[in-house]
């Protein structure tokens, strides 16, 4: 499985008035490593929006197991796998660099859409990057 790791730092507008991360973030680092991932794979989301193809979320989870604080620093490691020729699976382990504790893990599930939003299959040099 292809993985990429993207460091974070919890900034204050991500933190509630405890200065804890609000679960919402997750779901945008999520996003982040993905770009990440992606892009360490030789492709970008721009350059694949630009093919006519779309990827959008049709699966999110996100299991929380420790509280993230403002300015901790993350690593937001991100694997992706192909599910089926139409559909790709990206998981996520979030843990904190100071103490390497894995504070949530999630996954999201994407589909392969046109511009006209029907499924299509992804193109081979997706696949084969993610087989």
């Amino acid at each position: 499985m292809r993985s990429s790791t993207t460091s974070v730092r919890v900034r204050y507008a991500e933190t509630d008035q405890m200065q804890v991360a609000h679960h919402v973030h997750y779901f945008v680092w999520f996003e982040v490593g993905r770009c990440d991932l992606l892009r360490s794979l030789g492709h970008s989301y721009r350059d694949l929006e630009s093919t006519g193809l779309m990827l959008p979320v049709i699966e999110a989870q996100c299991e929380f197991r420790h509280s993230t604080r403002y300015d901790d620093e993350l690593w937001i490691i991100t694997r992706g796998s192909l599910l089926s020729g139409a559909r790709v699976k990206f998981e996520y382990e979030v843990v904190c660099q100071e103490d390497k504790t894995v504070t949530a893990l999630g996954r999201t599930v994407h589909a392969a859409v046109n511009r006209e939003g029907r499924p299509t299959r992804l193109p081979p040099k997706i696949r084969e990057v993610f087989e």
